[in-house]
């Protein structure tokens, strides 16, 4: 029987197991530009291994999902951490799971706000793109370069997101 998922807010100390939450932190605020400018500084970390691996800006166009949604899997890219930063200041939510032996555990869901994007480790499993009610625009930072940076895994049962809420 598919399991529900519960879809919990996105914070840098839930999601610190998978990568950073990327938004404003006044902590590291710093006044640039003769003033002019804040510089929210070293917020994540881009990771790039591999010979002839480089850092890469992208932007993904994702269309919204439909829900109750099957998540029935799961991607993880071994050489390189992965960024999505929202570009239309719409939410929509992040899966992650913790490896369980080379495969995904059971996935936690998180409802990432319109001004915070999210870093993923590399090796770290999580849901590919998953906007909520429009198509949606997101900056990507990952790595391009030879070698296989992508693994899939596919439940055998799915787990259900009734729907793009807050979960009591």
């Amino acid at each position: 029987m598919p399991k529900t998922l519960a879809i919990r807010p996105l914070t840098r100390d839930a999601f610190l197991p998978f990568g950073q939450v990327i938004e404003a932190d006044p902590a590291t605020m710093k006044l640039i530009n003769g003033g002019n400018t804040e510089r929210f500084h070293a917020l994540a970390e881009a990771e790039a291994a591999g010979e002839g691996a480089r850092v890469i800006l992208n932007i993904f166009r994702g269309k919204p999902r439909a829900f109750p949604y099957e998540l029935t899997m799961m991607e993880r890219h071994p050489f390189g951490s992965q960024s999505f930063s929202p570009l239309n200041g719409r939410p929509y939510l992040v899966v992650v799971s913790e490896d369980q032996d080379g495969c995904p555990g059971e996935p936690q869901a998180f409802l990432a706000q319109g001004d915070q994007g999210v870093n993923y480790r590399a090796n770290v499993w999580h849901h590919p793109l998953m906007t909520i009610d429009a198509v949606s625009d997101f900056l990507v930072v990952d790595r391009d370069g030879p070698g296989n940076n992508l693994e899939e895994f596919f439940f055998d049962e799915p787990f259900i997101i009734t729907a793009a809420i807050l979960s009591e």
